[in-house]
């Protein structure tokens, strides 16, 4: 008989160095803003948890539920190249690992109040990022992108102040962890030694056993050396996922990137419309560090980062340790290539992308940057055109393209495979709808008067971003100019 989901504490078990036991603190009128339900299906979270009085009351901080037992861990990072030895969970508590069958995710209440590492903050959200987050994450779900997701959003009816009186929420987020390199970072510059080395050894464990003894008596040398050869590799693959989509993350601090390869923190991130190699949305990132187009090389950047970290456990010759790390690191340009070359090729339904094509794909997104045209639309448009079916969907009334669009699809058409499973996969590669910036921003502002009817619609519409719908000239279309979103806040 498979055994019932539950609650866990492996991490927490590690010790007070790396969590620190901490309480939510209660709130007024707590209220539904969203329930994720196929998601709780999805993790076998049981019925009486299900949009009940319970769940409510636990995912609002006003209770616990059986078996949770909530931490804020703590953990250190680089914030835009400057780095910072103590952070941690400043409004975030862990509640426990849930596991189902071979699922052990983490269950965290974001907004749920101070914890020790809240630096004098008040440790809570308002409703905007928490919608912001609640919609974007699910849609990058949705979109095939590796990434947390959220159980729940909940009103806490209470006031939060930042640069003006705000309603207050908490989101019930869900990661494979939220172990990231900052936590890493704070082991290696503040602990060292067993420190450092139980955290490795847990993190290979728990996300790479397949590639490592998860005997508790394996070697932390093996832990250490797989743990930073495949976070190489499946931030390698994030980060190329999102160049595909035209996401921008906006805060890619080190403490910003979980060791699962899973997208954390939808603060100031958006997806652009008109193409821009330089577009920058976050508010705080004035000098374009974490632009569209250098996302690639700062995580990179992080990558060694955690090499940096890693070099006492991967051997014990510094210099052999030293070669092993830069192996790594040097080899996260051309995996990331692969995966993004593989990713091009079916969005512009390539067999394959050789290195003669790199001009010709150039010339696309030169023409795209000159003549503004939305990046989304623009791919759909090839999409539509190589299935014939432009005039069946509401593509025309969405996006026209340029002359020089339409000169250059010319030598495209010369280009592209005709064959039915290359054009399938353009169909699953190029997204229909993502979640613009204009619509959240409504879905914000709507609820924020307590009018939830938009966060439902648009949350069930991106669950199917890659085909048409009826109401398709409203959400697949770009923002009017009065609508565009230039800058987007943290929210903290």
């Amino acid at each position: 008989m498979p055994e019932q989901a539950h609650f866990d504490n492996t991490y927490c078990a590690l010790g007070a160095p790396y969590a620190n036991p901490c309480s939510a603190t209660p709130v007024s009128t707590p209220h539904w803003l969203a329930w994720n339900e196929k998601l709780a299906a999805d993790i076998d979270w049981p019925p009486e948890w299900h949009h009940t009085d319970l769940a409510l009351r636990a995912l609002s901080g006003n209770t616990l539920l059986p078996g949770s037992d909530p931490v804020a861990t703590v953990y250190a990072g680089h914030q835009f190249g400057g780095f910072n030895p103590q952070l941690g969970d400043g409004r975030a508590l862990l509640l426990g690992e849930w596991v189902s069958g071979n699922q052990r995710l983490d269950i965290q209440l974001k907004g749920a109040g101070p914890t020790p590492y809240s630096r004098g903050g008040d440790g809570r959200s308002p409703v905007g990022p928490v919608v912001r987050e609640y919609l974007i994450s699910e849609a990058m779900f949705y979109l095939g992108v590796p990434t947390t997701r959220a159980l729940a959003a909940i009103a806490t009816g209470e006031p939060v102040i930042r640069n003006q009186i705000e309603p207050g929420a908490v989101l019930t987020r869900i990661a494979s962890s939220h172990l990231r390199i900052g936590t890493v970072q704070y082991f290696a510059m503040t602990q060292g030694g067993e420190g450092l080395e139980a955290l490795v050894r847990y993190v290979a464990a728990r996300h790479y056993a397949d590639l490592v003894d998860s005997d508790p008596a394996a070697s932390t040398q093996a832990a250490a050396r797989v743990l930073l050869s495949a976070v190489g590799k499946r931030l390698a693959s994030l980060v190329a996922q999102w160049q595909s989509l035209g996401f921008i993350h906006g805060v890619l601090n080190t403490d910003n990137m979980l060791l699962c390869g899973e997208t954390v923190d939808y603060g100031p991130c958006a997806f652009m419309d008109a193409f821009s190699a330089s577009k920058v949305f976050s508010s705080i990132d004035t000098g374009g560090r974490y632009a569209y187009a250098n996302q690639p090389g700062i995580v990179h950047w992080n990558l060694s980062v955690l090499a940096q970290c890693l070099l006492p456990l991967l051997d014990a010759n510094e210099e052999k340790a030293l070669a092993f790390a830069q192996r790594v690191v040097d080899a996260f340009p051309q995996h990331y290539a692969d995966v993004y070359a593989g990713l091009l090729a079916a969005k512009f339904g390539l067999t394959s992308v050789a290195a003669n094509d790199q001009p010709f794909l150039d010339d696309f997104f030169r023409v795209l940057e000159d003549n503004q045209h939305d990046f989304t639309l623009a791919f759909r448009w090839l999409t539509e055109t190589a299935t014939g079916r432009l005039d069946q969907t509401p593509l025309p009334a969405l996006f026209q393209p340029s002359p020089a669009l339409e000169a250059w699809s010319k030598d495209w058409e010369a280009r592209r495979s005709d064959a039915a499973e290359v054009i399938t996969c353009m169909e699953r590669t190029n997204p229909v709808v993502i979640p613009r910036n204009h619509l959240v921003a409504r879905a914000i502002k709507q609820t924020e008067t307590g009018d939830t009817s938009l966060l439902s619609t648009l949350h069930k519409r991106w669950q199917t971003p890659y085909s048409w719908d009826a109401e398709d000239l409203q959400w697949a279309a770009g923002p009017k100019k009065d609508e565009e979103i230039l800058r987007t806040f943290c929210g903290t």
